[in-house]
């Protein structure tokens, strides 16, 4: 197995482009790290995805441990402990696993980041989303400017392995402050960037702000601009864009997004995780309520699907084409049939012509002007059905 995430479903503030599973009230934090604990030896009692998790060998160990959200960094760093001890007591754990925090600016005080470089954690991913006040106003951000730089300046003396958030294609962002976040991040000599262009999500605030008209609509044009001027950035300041999403340096990929995009099995823990064991994927129930009553009625909150050849060949198309590895047709053949290699070169054609994809030997890539559609031109790519 890869790694486990840990859903913390707590926030102080929602902003205002989030539809992640998350409550502004702490009244049920206590219970809910008993229950992520408990979820945690529940998990491993009932091998609920058996492929994965019931396995107890060097080549299933833990590699990774995530915690994610939610705020994560709203917990005490005895309760953080605590959840990693668990699963050192019901999972075999790598000799040194990856253990990532994702933090908000305004927790990250310097007591607790000392704190938090004598715990197991040995990774922090920041959300700064913009160095910019203006910008994280809008996105009803809980910290400010100010702290966005403090932070990462404070993180460095503790922490060697730092990654932060950034998004692009915010209304009234323009193309000069775009760069201007950009390069604040590479001066603070930041290993590795997350980088988002900002979606409307159904229900959020942005979404009702736009409709109303308090906020101008999301600019494509301007987001894919942004995106461009990002690769450009990044490419010359050493960068590698393994990922969509992602750029890193040398020696500093995630390993917990690496393991998601190449299909590799993961167990969630906590409301609305979700699990994948190559063949199986579960989700769990994104309510904290009925969460912790499942989990204290000692009943795992999870429904299971088993996916399909075609779900199976359809998922690795949209991570492969969004990773720097690809998508391989000897994989395709191999693990779907020849018939899903006909159909995927069949269906890549006319892209390869108007160069928004192109084969590398046996492995088909988005070129450069490809990468920003490529969702979209992956979701073209899949099989509807095996006629």
């Amino acid at each position: 197995m890869s790694g486990i995430y840990i859903h913390i479903p707590f926030c102080k503030q929602a902003c205002h482009y989030c539809d992640f599973h998350f409550s502004t009230s702490m009244k049920y934090k206590n219970e809910m790290i008993a229950a992520l604990c408990e979820e945690i030896r529940l998990s491993k009692e009932h091998h609920v995805l058996e492929f994965a998790f019931a396995k107890a060998d060097s080549q299933n160990s833990i590699q990774t441990i995530y915690f994610g959200g939610g705020t994560p960094s709203v917990l005490d760093t005895s309760q953080i402990s605590q959840i990693i001890d668990t699963v050192y007591e019901n999972y075999q754990v790598t000799e040194n696993p990856e253990i990532t925090l994702e933090a908000n600016p305004d927790d990250l005080t310097e007591a607790k980041l000392k704190e938090l470089s004598q715990s197991p954690i040995n990774r922090l991913s920041i959300g700064i989303q913009s160095f910019f006040e203006e910008d994280l106003k809008l996105m009803n951000r809980a910290h400010n400017a100010q702290e966005a730089q403090e932070c990462i300046l404070t993180a460095r003396s503790y922490f060697d392995n730092i990654s932060i958030d950034l998004i692009y294609g915010i209304p009234g962002m323009t193309v000069e402050r775009w760069r201007e976040n950009i390069y604040k991040a590479i001066d603070l000599q930041i290993p590795h960037i997350s980088s988002y262009a900002l979606t409307v999500e159904d229900k959020t605030p942005l979404k009702s702000f736009i409709e109303k008209g308090i906020i101008a609509p999301v600019d494509d044009e301007l987001a894919q601009q942004h995106f461009h001027i990002l690769l450009d950035a990044m490419q010359l300041h050493g960068y590698s864009n393994y990922e969509f999403s992602n750029f890193g340096k040398e020696g500093y990929f995630s390993q917990n997004n690496t393991a998601y995009w190449t299909g590799k099995s993961y167990l969630g823990i906590g409301p609305s995780a979700h699990s994948f064991d190559g063949i199986k994927r579960g989700w769990n129930i994104n309510n904290n309520v009925k969460y912790l009553k499942s989990i204290q009625a000692g009943e795992l909150p999870m429904e299971i699907e088993e996916l399909t050849t075609v779900d199976r060949y359809n998922e690795y198309i949209m991570t492969g084409l969004r990773t720097i590895y690809g998508v391989s047709l000897e994989k395709v053949s191999k693990d779907y049939g020849a018939n899903f290699k006909t159909y995927l070169l069949d269906q890549a054609a006319g892209y390869i012509k108007d160069h928004l994809l192109y084969l590398d030997g046996d492995t088909l890539q988005v070129t450069r002007k490809g990468k920003f559609l490529s969702d979209g031109i992956a979701s073209e790519l899949f099989m509807l059905n095996l006629n």
